[in-house]
């Protein structure tokens, strides 16, 4: 049975490293099952670790959040229409992200209802082009500050390019900050301004009142720094077979491997329902990883598994649920512990998360 190993003492290495870098309070983004990581698992270690501030960008995420936390905030990072999702984000006790006028006004009649002041965090779109007021849109933005059952406490934008492109980023901070002035201007307090995630932190120093981390926590973030992070989190499964298939024999799906001498196969009870080989990871920066994925292809390179510290070549295609690997002139036997390093973005949420 696979399981996706996650190491808690570097884990925990990783949030001080993190903190000693932002030095300023942090969000904790654990959306998208906590990167991977499993939401509540990865909660409560953050909890553990003084975090009082977690967002999600899904609705459905509140109920497990709220499970795992006490009295700490969340921030639902995705402005929503929907009267049912505010309703959500209202009776929980969320902090709402606002990024239209209409938005703001199902927020504020969702509030009503309840008979409740919803807090809210403004998002300004600076160049992603998803949620946020546009910032020729500021009067509009300056009318949500007066509904009466909202309660804005933040204002955030999202950088679109932070993994590299730091011109762009530094235009959209500077529109960001401008946006910022003018809602001072109107005599208005906007609260905790933030702005960095993961990559705009490492990359490129910025941190306002706040910033929000979410993939630095696993270690495997976007850039061409280095960051003292540890990459975290490792696919599991024991060997349960061992064969010998003679030369000429094909193996997996489509015939594509062809035995060329006598082969032993591990067999490891790890697929692509597992994850494995569904895609090819994006944790390097720019050209780099673009020539590093191009050199793969060409010279046709084999995924590999690690037994006993030693990678092994994948031996055909990867299936559902299995994967065989040629372990020629090896001592690997069966139960011996198979692993391989895939993003944890890319694990079935079904897998289990065990912390070690």
């Amino acid at each position: 049975m696979s399981r996706y190993v996650i190491e808690k003492d570097l884990l925990i290495e990783n949030i001080n490293t993190i903190k000693s870098k932002a030095n300023v309070p942090l969000i904790a983004v654990v959306k998208g099952n906590g990167y991977g990581f499993g939401i509540k698992e990865l909660t409560k270690i953050l909890k553990e670790n003084d975090f009082d501030t977690f967002a999600v960008t899904e609705v459905d995420d509140i109920a497990d959040l709220k499970d795992a936390l006490d009295d700490e905030d969340i921030l639902v990072m995705r402005s929503t229409c929907i009267e049912s999702e505010a309703a959500i984000i209202a009776k929980n006790s969320c902090i709402a992200t606002i990024g239209s006028l209409e938005s703001a006004r199902v927020m504020n009649d969702a509030s009503a209802k309840l008979g409740v002041n919803t807090r809210c965090h403004l998002k300004i779109d600076t160049g992603l082009g998803r949620y946020g007021f546009m910032p020729s849109q500021i009067e509009d933005a300056i009318k949500c500050y007066d509904m009466p059952n909202l309660e804005f406490t933040g204002i955030y934008t999202h950088f679109s390019s932070a993994f590299s492109n730091c011109e762009l980023t530094n235009a959209q901070l500077a529109v960001f900050n401008d946006t910022v002035e003018q809602i001072r201007k109107a005599g208005i307090n906007p609260g905790v301004v933030h702005a960095s995630n993961s990559p705009a932190l490492f990359n490129f120093d910025i941190c306002l009142d706040s910033a929000r981390i979410g993939s630095a926590f696993t270690g495997r973030l976007v850039t061409s720094k280095k960051t003292g992070l540890n990459r975290l989190g490792r696919l599991e499964a024991e060997v349960i077979e061992i064969k010998t298939v003679p030369s000429g024999y094909s193996v997996g799906y489509n015939g594509l491997f062809t035995a060329k001498r006598e082969t032993k196969l591990a067999i490891v009870p790890i697929g692509h329902y597992d994850g494995f080989g569904l895609t090819k990871e994006k944790e390097e920066a720019d050209f780099r990883c673009v020539l590093s994925q191009l050199k793969k292809f060409l010279k046709k390179q084999r995924l590999t598994v690690e037994i006993n510290g030693k990678s092994y070549a994948v031996a055909g295609e990867i299936g559902l649920s299995h994967t065989a690997v040629d372990i020629t002139d090896s001592d690997v036997k069966i139960g011996d512990i198979a692993s391989v390093d895939i993003s944890p973005l890319m694990v079935n949420p079904k897998i289990k998360r065990i912390y070690k």
